[in-house]
């Protein structure tokens, strides 16, 4: 049994699942489908092929699905998939997918996007992932899980973030982040690793060997790329192996100060 509020729009062929809880004024493509339990509060808009699944909250005046900010696009057949869970606060912006991009934007499990945060098409978002009020993801972006983005931070297309990063917010990133590292300023730029959430995450010992790995890839001095292959060779560390999979891997470069 779901909650449907009368001046809500659900145009037919909607799929709507069990104990949904819809406001007023909510308008639902025909293309969505909303899972069990979630809840989507007043003058919200659900558009286009979107997927919503179980448990999550979409707060007011949110626009979900609706078409990509590409001067490319033309009407494609594209998606916007959200998992479990989240929660996607007020006024928030998210765009499926483009053709030229594999035609999906995806968002994982268990995430918060505060107000006014817009994810460009085909973004990927892991899981468990905080995107703060006013961050901008460009098109192509991909976050991997537990990564933390700043407020008014806004990131260049293309840009991948690896696991358990953090961006510090009024920063401007337009290169890779590796893995457990923390990135600030404008243009952003490593500044060592995210300790704060290592620390509620990794054993002491794991820290140590990425502690390591960090002065040896970012502070010796020596060739990026040279020290990332000894690294990958010599450390038995399955968190450092991918510190250095994903800067051997990286196509926009790594933004740190050389030495």
């Amino acid at each position: 049994m779901s909650n449907i509020h009368a001046t809500a729009v659900i145009e037919d062929g909607a799929k709507i699942g069990n104990n949904v809880t819809i406001g007023p004024f909510v308008s639902i493509s025909s293309q969505s489908t909303i899972g069990d339990n979630t809840v989507i509060d007043a003058n919200t808009l659900i558009a286009g092929n979107t997927t919503i699944g179980k448990g999550n909250h979409i707060f007011s005046h949110a626009v979900v699905g609706s078409i990509p900010q590409d001067l490319k696009f033309d009407g494609e057949d594209v998606e916007l998939i959200i998992g479990d869970n989240n929660q996607i606060r007020e006024f928030t912006l998210l765009n499926p997918g483009t053709k030229g991009g594999g035609s999906i934007t995806k968002i994982g499990d268990n995430n918060l996007l505060m107000g006014y945060v817009h994810l460009g098409h085909d973004v990927i978002i892991g899981n468990n992932c905080i995107l703060a009020n006013g961050a901008t993801l460009a098109g192509h972006v991909e976050l991997g899980n537990n990564v933390v983005i700043g407020g008014f931070t806004p990131v260049h297309q293309f840009v991948h973030i690896g696991d358990y990063a953090m961006i510090a917010g009024a920063s401007a990133l337009s290169q890779d982040v590796p893995p457990y590292c923390l990135a600030e300023g404008n243009r952003a730029t490593l500044r060592g690793l995210n300790l704060t959430g290592l620390r509620r995450a990794l054993p002491r010992e794991d820290i140590n060997e990425l502690k390591i790995a960090y002065r040896e890839l970012f502070e010796s001095g020596q060739a990026l790329q040279e020290i990332a292959e000894i690294l990958q060779s010599k450390s038995s560390s399955a968190h450092v192996k991918k510190l250095v999979k994903f800067i051997t891997e990286s196509k926009r470069g790594i933004p740190y100060i050389r030495k």
